[in-house]
């Protein structure tokens, strides 16, 4: 028992450590998007579910002495593969579909040992049922799942900020190093029992119906539950982290109470009791409905995320509550994870691939509210529970006007929708037919560009790229003659404003739509008195292919989300920046963020790099729709034009803050 446990726990935790860090290593290429982590889960969820085919087949197909020898062997050829590190020749160049090229790289650098990991619960909880008839093994699948929200837990509060990638890297392989010998231990054990065949299995004595095989029927009712607690899981992900708010680390809450749910109803199976989680299901599906249908950005956070948190726990506890009671005969054991891989898988698929390429805007909740509200309705006793009933038919006619109302919603005074990969964007329209008629396209609940469209006012310099803001400051500043400038984020283009004659401003820009709507609803692009060039890619990985540049200045405008991109603000990214700067040039990064202190972060890069820098913030205007915001200028000299002084003040220093690397960054230490 304890060898099972050991390597059950152990390989869970490889699974859950190996998630995140893989994801944080490949996240500067694709900008630092947080649909890298969608990408990554759908990875995570196929092979998990290659993992769970491969156990199945092995336990069905195969004498106890060949399974050992088959899982030995891969064991050891995994070692092959190690240390885990994606190759950088899988860098994209901008014309590759970033969700293959991502699935690539993850199959390239971990398929083999993450597909190994996988199947170590199903084979070894099969193994274990062989070896000790009277036993029923799904107590190993609660405590695999245990292990798998320690290591979720781990990664973000203890290793990430205290240890840098390739240490990761090195300690995880060693880690897997461990587990191998253990699981090859394991493997030999479970081959000293007899076949499958040759025992009745630890429920011979129960009922026929108890033993008897699942019908295809009651298999896929197993992969729709499953299914749906996947999709509900990544789509409350999505809509709190795209929707609600833009705060970091908020993805590691509804994947915990995920894993919480598998180990409650898997370990406390008298938990689960249908009648009073429907009822409370039903009040959740309401509770969740009301929410879409009526709150806003406006909403308290500490309304909004409990609240849905509350409700997708409720949702997962029904979900697995009822795999529980559905649990086949042990013999069937390897069907039941397999149906459960595969509807994990399913919901991967539909949120993390289907979802980006069918479906405007973030509409997959509402939708998986709705699947979850049919599953509820399916497992109701009608004859029996009347009040339960109606309670159920209540909740699910909540959930379809709450859908409505949130498609209605979400669509109010938009002028154009559109989303791919890098997430979902909106072009909105607001005063129509007045002065101060305006267009925004937002990201989320990030606005991204701001413009006034009645011609007399479009070339009005607002939103944070007001003419007292930090970088309209340093342009002015710098205006003696024709300026080259480069800036990383188009949004709307706004800077575009700001260009004269003899002027160049050249945009990185790395989601293609942002382009396309750019220049399909607002007029910077169009009519700037300089030329404006785009370049598609990542601003980084652009920057490091092209030859010295020779910016005045040079604008990073990509740090206002949760999903901040870290490549974008290290000691390397800045060494590359100023390569392409003038000698006199500036730097002007935009600082302003919700929930991340970033002025420390600069002060520490800028002493590390021995430059001088400078913060401006400058205060909301409503009338002249000017935000406040805080940008920082650094340059290699010291900024002295009398604009700049005025304004000027020191960034805040904290000696505690180590500089940011390629290597190393912690977040948790700039939370607000």
């Amino acid at each position: 028992m304890l060898l099972s446990a050991f390597t059950i726990f152990l390989s869970a935790f490889l699974l859950f450590q190996i998630q995140p860090m893989i994801a944080k290593m490949i996240l500067p290429w694709f900008g630092g998007s947080a649909a890298v982590w969608i990408t990554a889960m759908l990875f995570f969820q196929t092979a998990l579910l290659g993992g769970y085919l491969y156990a199945h087949w092995l336990v069905r197909k195969l004498a106890p002495k060949g399974q050992a020898a088959v899982h030995a062997v891969l064991l050891g050829l995994s070692l092959l593969l190690l240390p885990v590190m994606p190759s950088p020749a899988g860098k994209p160049s901008g014309s590759e579909d970033p969700v293959l090229l991502i699935l690539g790289l993850l199959v390239a650098s971990v398929g083999l040992p993450y597909f190994l990991l996988s199947t170590t619960s199903p084979l070894i909880q099969a193994w274990y049922a062989r070896k000790h008839r009277t036993a029923l093994p799904y107590r190993l699948f609660a405590l695999s799942n245990l292990a798998s929200l320690l290591g979720l837990l781990a990664y973000p509060f203890l290793v990430e900020p205290n240890v840098t990638l390739r240490q990761q890297s090195l300690g995880w392989s060693g880690a897997y190093g461990v587990f191998v010998l253990f699981g090859g231990a394991a493997a030999f054990a479970g081959s000293r029992t007899a076949a499958p065949e040759d025992y009745p299995g630890p429920d011979a004595g129960a009922p026929a119906a108890g033993s008897r095989p699942p019908r295809v029927r009651e298999q896929l009712f197993w992969m729709l539950l499953a299914a749906c607690a996947s999709t509900l899981l990544l789509s409350v992900t999505n809509h709190l982290t795209q929707n609600v708010a833009s705060i970091p680390f908020l993805w590691v809450l509804p994947l915990g109470i995920y894993l919480i749910t598998f180990i409650l109803t898997f370990d406390l199976e008298g938990l689960y009791h249908r009648k009073t989680w429907i009822w409370l299901l039903a009040m959740a599906l309401a509770g969740m409905s009301y929410g879409l249908a009526t709150w806003n950005s406006r909403t308290p956070l500490p309304l909004v995320i409990p609240a849905f948190c509350a409700g997708l726990f409720i949702a997962c506890m029904f979900c697995h509550g009822e795999l529980v009671m559905r649990k086949p005969a042990v013999r069937y054991l390897t069907s039941f994870y397999l149906m459960l891989s595969l509807g994990g898988a399913l919901g991967g698929l539909l949120v993390g691939l289907a979802a980006p390429r069918l479906l405007p805007g973030y509409f997959e909740l509402p939708l998986a509210l709705m699947a979850c509200a049919l599953l509820m309705l399916a497992v109701i006793e009608y004859r029996r529970w009347r009040f339960t009933t109606i309670a159920g038919l209540a909740a699910a006619i909540a959930v379809l006007f709450a859908a409505a109302t949130f498609f209605s919603s979400y669509t109010e005074s938009t002028r154009a929708m559109a989303r791919n990969f890098y997430g979902g964007l909106r072009v909105a329209e607001y005063e129509a037919g007045t002065r101060d008629e305006a267009r925004t396209m937002v990201h989320g609940t990030v606005i991204h560009g701001k413009q006034f469209t009645r011609p007399e006012r479009s070339k009005e310099r607002i939103a944070y790229y007001s003419p007292e803001s930090g970088v309209g400051l340093a342009l002015k500043s710098l205006r003696r003659t024709p300026l080259r400038v480069g800036v990383i984020g188009l949004g709307a283009g706004s800077l575009a404003a700001y260009a004269e004659r003899g002027d160049v401003f050249r945009f990185y820009e790395i989601n293609p739509l942002v382009e396309t709507l750019a220049r399909a609803e607002f007029t910077y692009l169009a009519s700037s008195r300089g030329r404006t060039e785009v370049v598609l890619g990542d601003g980084r990985l652009s920057l490091e292919r092209e030859p010295d540049q020779h910016y005045d200045l040079l604008a990073v405008d990509a740090f206002s989300g949760d999903s901040i991109p870290v490549h974008l603000l290290t000691t390397q990214a800045l060494e590359l920046y100023f390569r392409h700067l003038k000698p006199g040039g500036i730097l002007a990064l935009h600082v302003t963020n919700t929930h991340l202190d970033l002025p420390p972060v600069v002060e520490t890069l800028r002493r590390a790099l021995g430059k001088h820098a400078v913060m401006i913030t400058n205060e909301r205007d409503e009338d002249r729709e000017v935000y406040a915001a805080t940008w920082a200028l650094v340059s290699s000299r010291p900024l002295t034009p009398p604009l700049i002084e005025e304004a000027a003040e020191d960034l805040p220093y904290r000696p505690e803050l180590r500089a940011w690397t390629d290597d190393y960054n912690n977040l948790f230490q700039i939370l607000r």
